[in-house]
């Protein structure tokens, strides 16, 4: 019911604003900040709605640079390179599995978030702002797990942020840029490792072509049905999943 309450205040708001010139100036009158007897903040509800609509254009930019999906999309993609393919799997079926796979990852975060920020502002003992800042909470706690120390340090200095008593006290500013950095960093050691066997593969293949004097032959073309085959016999998708699952602290 109260998705619904809110559905139908957000419809109505919209249909509010739309009168005109007539309802201009109390549309105008509700955009703004009050103080409850409390103290607490709140944002007037066409402001909350305004706000909404606005986040709704950061959300694919949100699931790309604060989630683990970048360190997957990465790491789907040095593996497709690694196997010699350009089209397989597609980059609709990447996009899918690291999309699922983000879900998967980031659960036990958004489980924190919904406890501590959502369902407290849905039953309406939180503001809106105190929401906001409670659901930062878990996420920004997640991203310093994955962020190293020296890119911390290096986006700080450079965002002229003084020394911190904890990486807590940074800004998100600070930590999203050093997260993503970190993120991109791990993906391509876990790519490289990827494309060890690979690339032995390759030149072992290269080689015999060369003994054989087959050098018109690509070895790309005779390697490919092997490097398929020790993928498929050591359970790859598997281990490249799991891999990645665990670098993220799942199922440890």
């Amino acid at each position: 019911m109260k998705s619904i309450s809110f559905i139908i205040i957000i419809t109505l708001s919209l249909l509010g604003l739309s009168f005109g010139a007539a309802a201009e100036d109390l549309s105008l009158s509700a955009l703004k900040l009050t103080t409850n007897p409390d103290g607490s903040q709140e944002y007037s509800v066409n402001l909350q709605i305004l706000i909404f609509m606005t986040a709704l254009s950061f959300i694919p930019a949100a699931v790309i640079m604060m989630t683990s999906f970048t360190r997957i999309v990465v790491v789907m993609a040095i593996l497709r390179q690694a196997f010699g393919l350009q089209q397989t799997p597609s980059n609709q079926v990447i996009i899918g599995l690291t999309l699922f796979m983000t879900l998967f990852i980031m659960t036990p975060v958004y489980n924190q978030i919904d406890k501590t920020a959502i369902q407290p502002y849905i039953s309406e003992q939180l503001t809106s702002v105190e929401a906001i800042d409670l659901a930062k909470v878990p996420l920004r706690a997640f991203m310093l797990e994955q962020t190293r120390v020296k890119d911390l340090d290096t986006l700080a200095e450079m965002a002229g942020v003084g020394p911190v008593a904890q990486p807590t006290d940074l800004p998100m500013t600070v930590i999203i840029p050093a997260f993503i950095i970190s993120e991109l960093k791990t993906a391509f050691q876990i790519g490289f490792i990827l494309f060890i066997p690979f690339l032995i593969i390759d030149l072992v293949v290269a080689s015999i072509l060369m003994a054989m004097g087959m050098m018109m032959l690509s070895p790309m073309i005779v390697s490919l049905p092997f490097k398929l085959m020790l993928f498929v016999l050591v359970d790859g998708w598997n281990l490249v999943i799991g891999t990645i699952a665990t670098s993220y602290g799942m199922g440890s």
